[in-house]
């Protein structure tokens, strides 16, 4: 299985609420500032995500209630 970005995850920092919930449901991708915000493990607004970090990303999208993740592929 290659370890080539096969979907981009995408933040809207705008629509982010800052509960966090997508941190804990993909810790790999996603870190929180030190007001609870996400940052992804880029420092973007988009990751690249691997075939291996897919079920992680697809957590975090589920767990944010505020639509503010989505993946693209």
């Amino acid at each position: 299985m290659s370890d080539k970005p096969k979907r981009t995850l995408h933040l809207d920092p705008i629509a982010c609420d800052g509960r966090g919930l997508c941190h804990y449901a993909a810790p790999d991708l996603i870190d929180l500032d030190e007001w609870g915000y996400p940052l992804l493990r880029d420092g973007g607004l988009t990751l690249g995500v691997t075939n291996a970090e897919l079920p992680q990303a697809r957590a975090a999208v589920e767990a944010c209630p505020m639509l503010a993740l989505h993946l693209e592929r």
